[in-house]
């Protein structure tokens, strides 16, 4: 009598990820949330609005300017495309976007889940980084070209509108555009240091509209932490060069120091998160 044998095979291991399916998996998880589609949405309207205003008034106050002011205008009307406000605002909701994006995670649980799917922490935090970039930066490289388009369209009326080829404008646009993603990053990175909802907002909202505040241009030290921050390297870019400096401002920054400051934000942010989530547990 024959003994009946059995065939156990080997189960295979589950492949890993790999880094397209960490981004589409965050793309995912990005747009599930729709707290963050009205939010893009929202403020988005908003700010093209509140943009329009500003040149609308111009449009509508031109016959009782001065000579002197008409003869500067396509210059000194150039702060009316993109206003300094508007810019806070898209401050304000991108970290908060870049925020939500991690601690929502951590206060929902998902951050458990995701890490025991995918060990690969520094990875996840790499595809996140990614992902927030690339939103935020299509939803600020909307809001500054229809604020643009826009402005251009009710200025053509007073035949005072400017090209995106004149000195000046398409870096103002895509400093515009750029401020974005980089305030979304810092807020990001500022979410997954601190790890708690109102903590991190707060947070993020102090470090990107109430630290410039604290430092002016009048003094060497104070200028270089003012110039190291998002805003007041937006407002250099967004300034045509011919329209000179304000009085009182005695260290002003370049273009390319802007850049830098542009730059340095987001490759200091997400090592910095990656760094964090990698080494801190749940």
């Amino acid at each position: 009598m024959t003994t009946p044998t059995t065939t156990v095979r080997a189960t295979e291991p589950e492949p890993r990820p790999q880094f397209r399916d960490l981004l589409a998996a965050e793309w995912i998880k990005l747009w599930s949330l729709r707290s963050i589609r009205w939010t893009f949405a929202l403020s988005a309207a908003a700010l093209i609005l509140f943009n329009t205003n500003g040149v609308l008034a111009d449009y509508r106050n031109w016959p009782s300017y001065s000579p002197q002011l008409r003869a500067s205008y396509p210059a000194a009307g150039y702060g009316d495309i993109f206003v300094p406000s508007a810019a806070m605002v898209l401050m304000l909701v991108t970290g908060s976007i870049g925020a939500i994006t991690v601690v929502s995670e951590y206060a929902s649980g998902l951050a458990r889940t995701t890490f025991t799917a995918v060990p690969a922490r520094g990875s996840l935090m790499a595809a996140k980084s990614l992902v927030v970039a690339a939103a935020t930066f299509a939803y600020g490289a909307l809001v500054a070209a229809a604020s643009f388009t826009v402005a251009q369209a009710v200025l053509s009326g007073r035949h005072i509108n400017l090209s995106i080829g004149h000195p000046g404008a398409l870096r103002a646009v895509l400093a515009s555009a750029l401020l974005a993603p980089v305030c979304a990053l810092i807020g990001m990175s500022i979410g997954a240091v601190l790890r708690h909802t109102a903590t991190t907002m707060v947070t993020t909202a102090a470090l990107l509209l109430l630290v410039p505040e604290f430092f002016d241009e009048r003094h060497r030290w104070t200028a270089a932490i003012a110039h190291a921050m998002p805003y007041m390297a937006w407002q250099r870019l967004w300034r045509l060069d011919e329209l000179g400096f304000p009085p009182g401002i005695h260290y002003p920054s370049t273009a390319v120091e802007a850049w830098i400051v542009f730059a340095a934000w987001p490759l200091v942010a997400v090592p910095v998160a990656m760094l964090v989530v990698r080494r801190r547990d749940l």
